[in-house]
């Protein structure tokens, strides 16, 4: 396996602390929501994090996946929404992931089978198959 990107970034202090990316983009404090029992501050949480993350690397895979198979596809209108529970049961915490997917001027057969094959070739989606429900509109 040969890594074509690395990035390092370093959280202090947990939930409440902050964010640094080694190469400086990244900086920024974070706050725990009051739905958690936090102060629900101006500072980003993990989730949210996660949920840019994973949007951003499901649409460049759509953006793959379409380019790949010849399907022209409005790339600068392609959205892609994360939304990330934290949920809780009796043993433990865990999170699910809805994504809800525009890509304006295909028909909905064709988006569906681009989302279903982005699923498949997108790294986050690797990272959590199995591990966390995902939920594909």
């Amino acid at each position: 396996m040969k890594a074509l990107y690395e990035a390092t970034t370093k959280a202090v202090g947990g939930r409440k602390g902050y964010v640094k990316s080694e190469d400086g983009p990244l900086d920024m404090e974070l706050s725990v929501p009051k739905s958690m029992g936090g102060d629900g501050g101006d500072g980003a949480n993990p989730e949210q994090f996660f949920g840019a993350a994973y949007a951003a690397c499901f649409g460049g895979a759509v953006q793959a996946v379409a380019k790949s198979e010849g399907i022209t596809i409005d790339e600068e209108a392609l959205s892609i929404t994360a939304t990330i529970g934290f949920c809780s049961e009796d043993d433990g915490f865990f999170l699910e992931a809805t994504l809800d997917c525009y890509i304006p001027n295909v028909d909905v057969e064709t988006g569906e089978a681009l989302v279903e094959k982005a699923h498949q070739v997108c790294p986050f989606s690797k990272a959590t198959r199995d591990n966390i429900t995902v939920n594909l509109n």
